[in-house]
């Protein structure tokens, strides 16, 4: 099936945004947890977040425009910090209802059951039972003019990580976590395995005739 510009442009808005969404491949999925200023936690999925550098280790996000409420966008302006947490198989259902629009003063933890737990003073809660806890630092943010969002810079100030998943030349194996993956907007894919490959060199072209 091929689509044209002008035929993506005609679609019904929701097959419009599930076919662009799903397009583009797996996506990470985190929960971001943040605070207000008024002491009110905050956690909402997120499948942007992706490496911009490992010295120091930067990470960035796209938040949609601010036109409408974006709380997770407020308490981290106003606080300086946020946390980042990996979905795993156990709490995609209760990690995916944290995209619902709730009130301000309401905290997804305590709608959704998700657990806020706290490490070394940091203020924003990370959540309990991820297998990968972040807590970041916002260093910057830049308009993206053409479709109008955000794209957030931070970086990382403390890692956690269960002992169980990282391998002794600092690799990660988010599968034996079941750390889930998105398709699109609403589609969650838990890795059963991975397949890695040593660092790759050029090949030898004259050999190759």
């Amino acid at each position: 099936m091929h689509f044209t510009r002008e035929n993506i442009n005609d679609l019904e808005k929701i097959k419009k945004i599930n076919l662009i969404n799903s397009c583009s491949g797996y996506k990470s999925a985190n929960l971001i947890g943040s605070i207000s200023k008024d002491g009110i936690t905050n956690v909402a999925v997120f499948s942007s977040i992706t490496h911009l550098g490992s010295t120091p280790p930067t990470l960035g996000f796209i938040l949609r425009p601010t036109t409408v409420p974006r709380d997770t966008y407020k308490n981290i302006k106003e606080s300086g910090v946020f946390t980042i947490n990996h979905i795993h198989e156990e709490i995609i259902k209760e990690a995916h209802h944290t995209s619902a629009k709730y009130k301000e003063e309401i905290s997804e933890f305590d709608i959704t059951g998700l657990v806020p737990e706290y490490h070394n003073k940091c203020i924003a809660p990370f959540v309990k039972g991820s297998p990968v806890q972040m807590e970041m630092k916002f260093i910057e943010e830049y308009h993206i003019k053409s479709n109008n969002v955000i794209h957030i810079i931070a970086e990382i100030k403390n890692l956690y990580v269960k002992d169980e998943i990282i391998q002794d030349d600092g690799f990660l194996n988010l599968s034996k976590a079941k750390v889930a993956a998105i398709n699109g907007l609403d589609a969650y894919a838990i890795a059963k395995n991975n397949t890695r490959f040593e660092y790759q060199r050029p090949k030898n072209i004259n050999s190759m005739k």
